[in-house]
């Protein structure tokens, strides 16, 4: 777990010193999704439009490593308390602190200095006053219990080691009718073990993510009700020879076996209102 931790913690903070320098941060660096000069990430791009990113620092958006949008997805209510899990460059902290206004608030929480320094610097070009950047992980949220009404995420829980811990955690932090809207790389069937196996993909959002149904009895364990996943994009082949290239992965086998079965989706779940207690022995 601390290997994988650690091989997060360094990449993502070799993405923010791209990202202040002016620099397009793919998932895992300069060429780790393609051995193509120039290629693309096929997770990363084009999830946000124009007008989103109006009045955004610049570095806000290079340093956005997401699988999707769950700012434009979530409802955001005036007054309410968001937390993104994973915030990044503070791009959906900042959109989200727009949506709920003055009276609301954004936290965002990351455990890498280079993005927690890229994002309280974007939020001072932006000039946004109610948002507030904490240091930590994911599966120990440094918040009270029941303090926020909202939690985002984006392409980051399937980051986790440890998955179940972070699930409580959100479950924890969260009102009672709070909701759970992230955005996140989800898998429909089996992954090939050469994938599960490889650290480095960790980066790229594929060798963590979930099974579908995995993902959803989890949510239910952790205490969620009313849990759904909504396909966003759709990952073929030729985005499968752009993960796995300069992998040493035969791509070309490869390739055709993850085809559709990895996609971007957006799950939702909430926090009942009552929260069962145990029942008293007699």
């Amino acid at each position: 777990m601390s290997n994988i931790r650690d091989v997060v913690k360094e990449k993502y903070g070799q993405a923010a010193l791209r990202a202040a320098a002016g620099q397009a941060a793919s998932c895992c660096g300069p060429g780790c999704c393609s051995s193509v000069p120039g290629a693309v990430d096929p997770i990363t791009v084009n999830l946000y439009d124009q007008k989103q990113t109006e009045g955004l620092p610049a570095e806000a958006v290079l340093a956005s490593l997401g699988c999707g949008n769950p700012t434009a997805l979530a409802t955001l209510n005036p007054g309410e308390v968001v937390l993104d899990l994973g915030s990044g460059g503070g791009i959906d902290v900042l959109l989200s602190a727009k949506r709920v206004g003055p009276s609301g608030k954004a936290y965002g929480l990351d455990m890498t200095d280079e993005m927690l320094a890229l994002a309280r610097e974007n939020q001072r070009k932006a000039g946004v006053e109610n948002v507030e950047f904490l240091k930590g992980e994911i599966e120990s949220i440094p918040l009270p219990d029941s303090s926020v009404d909202l939690i985002i995420s984006n392409c980051v829980i399937n980051l986790s080691a440890d998955k179940d811990r972070a699930l409580a955690e959100a479950f924890r932090v969260l009102r009672p009718g709070g909701r759970f809207a992230v955005s996140d790389v989800v898998v429909r069937g089996e992954i090939p073990a050469e994938i599960r196996r490889n650290v480095e993909l960790w980066i790229g959002c594929l060798a963590g993510a979930l099974e579908e149904s995995d993902y959803v009895a989890r949510l239910a364990r952790a205490g969620f009700e009313n849990v759904s996943i909504e396909p966003t994009r759709v990952y073929r082949v030729d985005d499968a020879k752009e993960f796995l290239s300069g992998h040493g992965f035969d791509v070309d086998a490869l390739a055709p076996l993850v085809d559709g079965r990895f996609f971007s989706g957006f799950i939702r779940a909430r926090k009942p209102l009552a929260v069962p207690q145990p029942a008293l022995r007699p």
